[in-house]
């Protein structure tokens, strides 16, 4: 059992910022198993190019994905292409437990060509970032005992490293092993007809999502407060609030976290494009608070990031 410094957190079978992870296992794999509480990350909208298994075991917590928002219940899995903003937005009355395994689907290529199942990660790239709702049946059940396993055997690795200074391939191949029987019973079980779960929206949550269609398609052009509000035929007040309780952050923090995500995305994928270029067609008032907004949020300067993806 390893515990984390952060108040209220604790996590088995868990590999982060270990020695291991960022000489070795970078962009490979990593997760966690049963964290508990809301202090081991910022729960901001995030996105990243690992692919992601995500775990609800307790507590209350709606998770929001683009501009999708699920309750979720004991037993959900979601399963992430990584690139689409996402977050939770867990609440404060019980004890939010979740369990998580990032993995490079990179990493995963040739063993899957090799067994003949090139088509098992389809359940990542097709279903849109969906929600299969186990209600703790025998495929939940088998999904946690999965990650636990996992989790254990990511803690193995690490020790082994740390007291050789050398990655052992037999243990990275029997987790490779592991995360394949995880995700071939995930690809077995988003066949059926029930993987993509809908359900019966509050009215709030509804406008909650109305709203965030809207700023998806409009996040590059001046956005205010009261133009959703005029758009959308809804009161400015209650627009704010409502968005604010059921997503956990602000109207204006949404827009900006869209800008964000695209501007990541162009400053990977498109490379002779100009900041100047990039600052405009994402919507920022100009190249000075682009620069300074990316810096603050992902730590290193456009350039930086840009020279960072390409390298």
């Amino acid at each position: 059992m390893l515990t984390l410094t952060s108040k209220g957190v604790k996590a088995m079978g868990m590999l982060t910022d270990s020695s291991f992870r960022k000489r070795i296992m970078d962009e490979w794999i990593y997760g966690y198993y049963r964290i508990q509480g809301v202090d081991f990350y910022n729960f901001n909208f995030h996105s990243h190019q690992e692919y992601e298994i995500y775990f609800f075991h307790s507590g209350d917590c709606r998770y929001l994905i683009n501009n999708r928002i699920y309750e979720l219940q004991p037993g959900d899995i979601i399963l992430l292409d990584g690139m689409t903003l996402h977050k939770a937005n867990p609440g404060t009355d019980s004890t939010y437990t979740r369990s998580t395994i990032h993995f490079s689907p990179i990493w995963l290529r040739e063993s899957l060509i090799g067994l003949g199942i090139p088509n098992l990660l389809d359940p990542f790239k097709k279903l849109n970032n969906c929600l299969l709702r186990t209600g703790y049946d025998e495929f939940g059940q088998f999904v946690d005992g999965s990650i636990k396993e996992i989790g254990h055997s990511l803690t193995h690795i690490d020790e082994e490293f740390q007291r050789t200074g050398k990655k052992n391939e037999f243990l990275e191949a029997e987790i490779k092993l592991e995360l394949i029987q995880l995700l071939m019973g995930i690809y077995k079980m988003s066949q059926k007809e029930l993987s993509q779960v809908t359900s019966k929206k509050s009215e709030k949550e509804l406008h909650t999502e109305a709203i965030a269609s809207w700023i998806n398609e409009h996040y590059a052009e001046k956005i205010s407060l009261d133009r959703i509000a005029e758009e959308l035929s809804l009161s400015k007040y209650y627009a704010s609030h409502i968005f604010k309780e059921v997503t956990g952050f602000t109207v204006m923090e949404y827009v900006m976290a869209c800008r964000l995500n695209q501007v990541k995305y162009l400053l990977e994928m498109e490379p002779n494009l100009s900041l100047t270029d990039i600052s405009r067609a994402t919507g920022f008032e100009s190249v000075a608070h682009f620069s300074r907004f990316f810096k603050e949020k992902v730590g290193v300067t456009p350039s930086q990031y840009r020279k960072n993806k390409h390298r």
